[in-house]
């Protein structure tokens, strides 16, 4: 997998603070694999750069309380 591919872009819902985007941060971030997690809590957006899969992220997600959308 090239440095590109490892670096993914998903859109949450749910998140309405500052402790959402943390706590979908730091459940993403412990994921093997991860190197770097970007969280805009205003757009939704979270960008994942590292070795881990979709399903991986997804679930870390879901494990926050919140759900991706794309």
């Amino acid at each position: 997998m090239s440095k590109n591919e490892m670096i993914r872009t998903y859109t949450v819902t749910g998140m309405t603070c500052d402790h959402c985007a943390l706590s979908v941060s730091e459940e993403v971030g412990a994921l093997a694999g991860v190197e770097r997690v970007e969280v805009e809590l205003a757009s939704g957006r979270l960008v994942v750069d590292g070795d881990v899969s979709d399903a991986a992220v997804r679930d870390a997600v879901a494990e926050a309380g919140y759900e991706v959308v794309s």
